[in-house]
Protein backbone atom coordinates (compact mmCIF):
# COMPACT_ATOMS: atom_id res chain seq x y z
CA UNK A 1 0.00 0.00 0.00
CA UNK A 2 1.23 3.47 -0.84
CA UNK A 3 1.31 6.46 1.47
CA UNK A 4 -1.61 8.12 -0.34
CA UNK A 5 -4.39 6.17 1.44
CA UNK A 6 -2.73 6.93 4.77
CA UNK A 7 -2.64 10.63 3.91
CA UNK A 8 -6.31 10.54 2.97
CA UNK A 9 -7.10 8.70 6.20
CA UNK A 10 -5.19 11.28 8.25
CA UNK A 11 -7.15 14.07 6.57
CA UNK A 12 -10.40 12.18 7.18
CA UNK A 13 -9.55 11.83 10.87
CA UNK A 14 -8.68 15.52 11.20
CA UNK A 15 -11.92 16.47 9.44
CA UNK A 16 -13.96 14.25 11.75
CA UNK A 17 -12.28 15.59 14.89
CA UNK A 18 -12.77 19.16 13.67
CA UNK A 19 -16.45 18.46 13.04
CA UNK A 20 -16.81 16.95 16.51
CA UNK A 21 -15.20 19.99 18.16
CA UNK A 22 -17.52 22.22 16.12
CA UNK A 23 -20.44 20.09 17.33
CA UNK A 24 -19.43 20.77 20.92
CA UNK A 25 -19.31 24.50 20.17
CA UNK A 26 -22.63 24.40 18.30
CA UNK A 27 -24.30 22.59 21.20
CA UNK A 28 -23.38 25.55 23.42
CA UNK A 29 -25.49 27.82 21.24
CA UNK A 30 -23.08 28.83 18.51
CA UNK A 31 -25.19 28.76 15.37
CA UNK A 32 -22.36 29.32 12.88
CA UNK A 33 -20.51 26.27 14.23
CA UNK A 34 -23.08 24.06 12.49
CA UNK A 35 -21.39 24.91 9.19
CA UNK A 36 -18.19 23.30 10.51
CA UNK A 37 -20.14 20.28 11.73
CA UNK A 38 -21.74 19.60 8.36
CA UNK A 39 -18.64 20.44 6.29
CA UNK A 40 -16.35 18.44 8.57
CA UNK A 41 -18.42 15.27 8.64
CA UNK A 42 -19.15 15.45 4.91
CA UNK A 43 -15.43 15.84 4.18
CA UNK A 44 -14.50 13.09 6.63
CA UNK A 45 -16.85 10.50 5.17
CA UNK A 46 -15.92 11.43 1.61
CA UNK A 47 -12.24 10.97 2.42
CA UNK A 48 -12.93 7.69 4.24
CA UNK A 49 -14.75 6.42 1.15
CA UNK A 50 -11.71 7.40 -0.93
CA UNK A 51 -9.44 5.47 1.46
CA UNK A 52 -11.58 2.37 1.04
CA UNK A 53 -11.61 2.84 -2.74
CA UNK A 54 -7.78 2.86 -2.60
CA UNK A 55 -7.93 -0.68 -1.20
CA UNK A 56 -7.45 -0.27 2.54
CA UNK A 57 -9.39 -2.91 4.48
CA UNK A 58 -12.49 -1.59 6.23
CA UNK A 59 -11.50 -3.03 9.63
CA UNK A 60 -8.08 -1.43 9.47
CA UNK A 61 -9.31 1.94 8.17
CA UNK A 62 -12.14 2.21 10.65
CA UNK A 63 -9.98 0.98 13.52
CA UNK A 64 -7.34 3.63 12.87
CA UNK A 65 -10.08 6.24 12.35
CA UNK A 66 -11.78 5.37 15.62
CA UNK A 67 -8.64 5.13 17.75
CA UNK A 68 -7.06 8.30 16.43
CA UNK A 69 -10.38 10.16 16.58
CA UNK A 70 -11.03 9.18 20.20
CA UNK A 71 -7.49 10.02 21.27
CA UNK A 72 -7.36 13.39 19.50
CA UNK A 73 -10.83 14.36 20.67
CA UNK A 74 -9.99 13.49 24.29
CA UNK A 75 -6.80 15.54 24.21
CA UNK A 76 -8.45 18.50 22.47
CA UNK A 77 -11.41 18.44 24.85
CA UNK A 78 -8.97 18.53 27.75
CA UNK A 79 -6.99 21.44 26.30
CA UNK A 80 -9.83 23.52 24.88
CA UNK A 81 -12.83 22.71 27.07
CA UNK A 82 -10.99 21.78 30.29
CA UNK A 83 -12.77 18.41 30.37
CA UNK A 84 -11.24 15.64 32.48
CA UNK A 85 -8.60 13.26 31.15
CA UNK A 86 -7.75 10.95 34.02
CA UNK A 87 -5.11 8.24 34.12
CA UNK A 88 -7.87 5.63 33.74
CA UNK A 89 -9.14 7.39 30.63
CA UNK A 90 -5.58 7.60 29.32
CA UNK A 91 -5.13 3.88 29.92
CA UNK A 92 -8.31 3.28 27.95
CA UNK A 93 -6.89 5.27 25.05
CA UNK A 94 -3.70 3.22 25.16
CA UNK A 95 -5.75 0.00 25.09
CA UNK A 96 -7.79 1.25 22.12
CA UNK A 97 -4.64 2.10 20.17
CA UNK A 98 -3.11 -1.26 21.12
CA UNK A 99 -6.23 -3.07 19.91
CA UNK A 100 -6.10 -1.29 16.58
CA UNK A 101 -2.44 -2.22 16.18
CA UNK A 102 -3.33 -5.86 16.81
CA UNK A 103 -6.11 -5.69 14.20
CA UNK A 104 -3.75 -4.15 11.66
CA UNK A 105 -1.03 -6.71 12.43
CA UNK A 106 -3.53 -9.55 12.10
CA UNK A 107 -4.83 -8.19 8.80
CA UNK A 108 -1.33 -8.39 7.33
CA UNK A 109 -1.38 -12.19 7.52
Amino acid sequence: MTAFPLLLLALAILSEVTATVCLRMASAGGGRWWIGVVAGYLTAFTLLAAVLAQGMALGVAYGIWAAAGVALTAVISRLVFKEPLTWVMSLGLVLIVGGVLLIETGAAH
